[in-house]
């Protein structure tokens, strides 16, 4: 086996100060665009952060955060994890690019929808599940560290109510030269995982 980035992919969290050119930028998200997609909807959008549009864009992650915390906690089964989204704030700052996936197809997760709505949400999320791999596993191969980010969960509505959108808002990956080399997290063994129908 030659092509060895889908093991060398590691979740970068420490990143070089230096900025990617957007044409690097296109490659990662073209490598997305090849995902499968479930009846080929490609529900994917993305936008890049940069700069001064990143701060103002995290600035508003923050204010949703606290307002999380402190006024209206709209998660509240998932408040023991405001802690390891503020971490990934400050992550979030630290690398030059921050891009935002929307799903073109999805609501918002405050809002009742009917089963058929429900499996077509799912199907749509897997495909952009793939359109991220691909990104991350591209970033690798271009020597590009990644973190692939649901922590912006903690401030959904403020951040829909920033993009402007109707469409719904799936996470980010955050990229940059990595300035760490982490060791491999543990895996769960395949006879853990598998089972065979023959």
């Amino acid at each position: 086996m030659n092509d060895t980035s889908i093991f060398d992919r590691r979740s970068i969290r420490k990143f070089k100060n230096q900025d990617i050119p957007n044409e690097t930028i296109e490659e990662i998200i073209c490598a997305g665009i090849a995902a499968p997609s479930a009846k080929n909807r490609q529900p994917w959008k993305c936008i890049v952060f940069k700069n001064e549009h990143k701060k103002r864009f995290l600035d508003c992650m923050e204010n949703g955060i606290y307002k999380e915390e402190f006024i209206h906690n709209t998660l509240p089964k998932s408040i023991n994890g405001l802690g390891d989204a503020k971490n990934t704030l400050r992550i979030m700052r630290e690398a030059p690019v921050l891009i935002v996936i929307l799903n073109t197809n999805g609501k918002s997760p405050f809002i009742s929808i009917d089963a058929d709505d429900r499996f077509m949400e799912i199907c749509d999320s897997l495909s952009i599940g793939a359109f991220i791999e691909n990104m991350l596993i591209q970033a690798e191969k271009l020597e590009i560290g990644s973190l692939w980010i649901a922590n912006t969960c903690f401030a959904y509505n403020e951040l829909i109510s920033y993009l402007d959108t109707p469409y719904q808002l799936i996470g980010a990956v955050a990229l940059g030269y990595a300035d760490e080399k982490p060791i491999a997290r543990p895996r769960k063994p395949l006879e853990n995982i598998v089972k065979y129908m023959i």
